[in-house]
């Protein structure tokens, strides 16, 4: 019997390498159609672990895309670009002063592989302090 390429995710260390594969595979100029196949299998098994595992769920949505920006070595100019947004948002993004849009959550999403709903979350904004003049 043909022993398989990829199997359930069972380690860390297995994540780990599948991301890093998955990573590389969506990094290619050109995917044929058998290594798309390759692409959507890792995604979900990347996923099915995720979803069993919780791990993203723990943070908050700012602090998980600063974790995925690490873990992918992007800094936030890089990652405006990808999304389409102003610098000055991305800063307000990871500075908790704005919060993501549906389009910037999707986006998110995309990129990093992961469900919408690991960005799609409650989390607390920074108030912004109000000036105040004195006559």
């Amino acid at each position: 019997m043909k022993e398989l390429k990829y199997t359930l995710i069972k380690s860390k260390h297995q994540y780990k390498l599948y991301c890093d594969l998955l990573e590389n595979f969506v990094s290619l100029p050109h995917v044929s159609s058998s290594m798309q196949d390759e692409i959507d299998l890792l995604t979900l098994l990347i996923e099915k672990w995720d979803e069993e595992h919780g791990q993203f769920m723990d943070l908050d949505p700012i602090s998980l895309l600063k974790s995925f920006m690490g873990a992918h070595h992007i800094k936030a100019i890089e990652l405006s670009g990808i999304l389409g947004i102003s610098r000055g948002y991305m800063s307000d993004i990871l500075h908790y002063k704005k919060g993501l849009s549906k389009d910037v959550i999707r986006k998110l999403s995309s990129f990093f592989k992961v469900r919408q709903d690991a960005f799609n979350r409650a989390y607390d904004l920074k108030q912004q302090n109000q000036l105040q003049t004195t006559s």
